[in-house]
């Protein structure tokens, strides 16, 4: 085919608008480097985006083996998007100052990305004031594991959440097949959202401290309210039944 003879490594990437995409609004050097990690962290958004919309789609067929392989590449890409950060913190709060008026008003509360994914794993609570993300009116990560429970013979109640799940969960993890190995997966990603809300809150901390963030957010103040607030609930709260 003609337009597969001309198909060279620079276009098939679309390396010449990749490349031309960083543009800093001022002179100062570290500019660079907090556009390009940021740039970085949506791509990594997207294909988590990717892989969680194909994950969802394969539990709800019931694919144990598929389904535990693309865990593996969702906690694969996050102990990346959590290693990001140390080189985000070699700059150092005089660096971050020298350009951090050029900002404006953008903030990264505003990544409508990095809002999907929270919505997809399953976070509903949203301020009101901020655009609602589409996944939240859809089934998340862990409906779509309940979806598979079913598909491996466990019947799920009504209400899915509480008690009448976690019992459920226990059995699932007593009968160690698996379902169970799915759910330790999950599990995993959980710590891996955790991990990284924690040291994404230690790099703002040590950059601008207490301060407000960029845009007028409320920086780690807020950073600090995610903390503590497990992605799958009930996965850890079965662990305190008899």
């Amino acid at each position: 085919m003609p337009d597969q003879e001309k198909l060279t490594y620079s276009s098939y990437l679309r390396l010449d608008q990749l490349l031309a995409a960083q543009e800093p609004r001022s002179s100062e050097h570290d500019e660079m480097l907090f556009i390009v990690i940021h740039q970085v962290y949506e791509l990594w958004f997207k294909q988590l985006l990717h892989e969680l919309t194909k994950l969802q789609l394969l539990l709800e067929a019931g694919e144990s083996t598929h389904s535990m392989r693309t865990l593996r590449r969702v906690l694969a890409i996050l102990k990346i998007v959590v290693a990001q950060l140390d080189v985000l913190e070699t700059m150092t709060p005089a660096q971050f100052r020298t350009f951090r008026d050029a900002l404006g008003t953008s903030s990264g509360f505003e990544s409508l990305q990095f809002r999907e994914l929270e919505a997809t794993l399953g976070r509903r609570d949203f301020p009101k004031w901020a655009p609602q993300p589409e996944a939240a009116a859809r089934p998340s990560v862990f409906d779509s594991y309940l979806q598979y429970l079913t598909t491996q013979g466990y019947e799920i109640p009504a209400e899915r959440s509480g008690d009448a799940i976690q019992q459920v969960l226990k059995h699932v993890y007593d009968d160690d097949a698996s379902a169970a190995a799915i759910s330790e997966l999950l599990v995993d990603v959980d710590e891996g959202i955790q991990e990284w809300r924690y040291h994404h809150i230690k790099m703002v901390e040590r950059t601008i401290g207490v301060r407000r963030g960029t845009g007028g957010s409320a920086g780690a103040t807020y950073l600090r309210t995610t903390l503590g607030s497990p992605t799958f609930p009930d996965l850890w709260a079965m662990r305190s039944l008899g």
